[in-house]
């Protein structure tokens, strides 16, 4: 050591040795920081599926709470412990499908007896019959549909998402999303559409030969001036509306909590039963995978709603010249609608080939159906809408 250094410079070397053992130490906390790191599982995608959309996923710390441990691994078959973490989710989701199927059938008895008898007690010389098709093809019964399925929708969204504990929030978190996005997602809706038609088409062809029908007449249903418009209301607004916050937010949500793919499919085959015949369910179960899609790719609600009111509207509108236009406005009517079917068709491949349909990891198909189908309200609700649907199409 030099004798003939300062003071001054003593204490400024000992300051820069100081400086440099902190920024060496700096140095070696970052790198255990990072080590630990590594070590980690991501929260929002613990099974490592690069074809899932990050953003949608919650954190899968309420399933498995060690996930925040440095070194946690997820087994290929999980515990007994996140299995019965998981069924509570898909429990939940099971049992508000099973509850929405019974109230919205207890509240549409109901309100058509209470319509009836109000109708009898105003107009107690006219026979039953003849107040019903006076219900039938107003508003009265129309409003009673658009009423029920309002409330149980709201309620049951809203008890799904408290049960689980998701927050409404987690369902319009938008990003991604455009107008253009909108455009091309509705002609995708179109081409689905108008998919399912044909698929409609030849099962009631093949139905018709064993003298069955699929097709449900309601042709006399809200013909009046204010049925109409109510029907437009209901069809146009609060069924998009509120069947996606059910459907596409809360199932969807609740049944994704391990494996998109699996929520996708379940979501859109619940979807399909709830409308009980066939014709319908092929529509709803195509559009509801195409739905489910798009918004766990926007994180949001926001494109099922805005293209499930679309396809709605121009049903309605086909639906209205088929039934009132002349034979030219029928053919420029049907040209327009397979003119965009065509476009349509080519919106949902190019939609297809630059976003990829989620994959399962061999430790997520432990985790989804495998879980769920033994999951007893899960099983029951769509043992109970099955065999609906099944009723219903065969009592035609």
């Amino acid at each position: 050591m030099n004798d003939n250094i300062t003071p001054d410079e003593r204490q400024a070397e000992i300051s820069m040795l100081n400086h440099e053992i902190f920024e060496l130490n700096k140095l070696l906390e970052e790198d255990e920081a990072e080590r630990r790191k590594s070590l980690m599982l991501d929260e929002n995608d613990p099974f490592d599926n690069p074809t899932e959309y990050h953003d949608y996923n919650g954190s899968y710390s309420d399933i498995v709470p060690q996930i925040k441990m440095p070194g946690c691994k997820i087994p290929v078959e999980p515990s007994a412990g996140e299995k019965k973490r998981l069924r509570r989710f898909y429990g939940t989701g099971g049992a508000c499908i099973f509850f929405h199927f019974v109230l919205t059938n207890l509240l549409s008895l109901a309100g058509v007896r209470l319509v009836m008898m109000i109708l009898q007690l105003l107009n107690p010389n006219v026979s039953y019959y003849s107040l019903y098709s006076y219900a039938y093809s107003s508003a009265l019964l129309v409003s009673v549909s658009a009423v029920t399925f309002l409330i149980a929708n709201v309620l049951f969204t809203y008890i799904g998402l408290k049960f689980t504990k998701l927050g409404s929030s987690s369902l319009i978190g938008t990003h991604g999303f455009s107008v253009g996005k909108a455009i091309q997602y509705c002609l995708c809706g179109i081409f689905i559409q108008y998919a399912s038609s044909m698929l409609s088409t030849f099962t009631e062809d093949v139905f018709n030969k064993y003298g069955h029908t699929t097709i449900v007449d309601d042709s006399d249903f809200a013909t009046t001036a204010t049925g109409v418009a109510v029907l437009i209301i209901y069809q146009c607004i609060i069924a998009p509306i509120t069947e996606e916050m059910f459907y596409r937010g809360m199932v969807l949500k609740v049944f994704s909590r391990a494996n998109q793919r699996f929520a996708i499919v379940a979501s859109a085959l619940f979807f399909g039963l709830a409308h009980g015949n066939l014709p319908q369910f092929f529509f709803a179960f195509l559009l509801g995978m195409f739905l489910a899609h798009i918004d766990i790719k926007h994180n949001s609600i926001l494109p099922s709603v805005i293209v499930h009111i679309f396809v709605n509207s121009i049903a309605m509108i086909i639906s209205h010249f088929s039934e009132t236009g002349s034979t030219y406005t029928i053919i420029w009517v049907s040209f327009a609608y397979m003119f965009l079917a065509a476009i349509g068709l080519v919106a949902l491949l190019s939609f297809s080939k630059k976003n990829m349909f989620p994959r399962t990891t061999p430790q997520q198909s432990r985790r989804g159906f495998a879980v769920a189908k033994k999951t007893f309200t899960v099983a029951a609700a769509f043992i109970l809408l099955a065999i609906s649907m099944i009723i219903e199409t065969f009592s035609l």
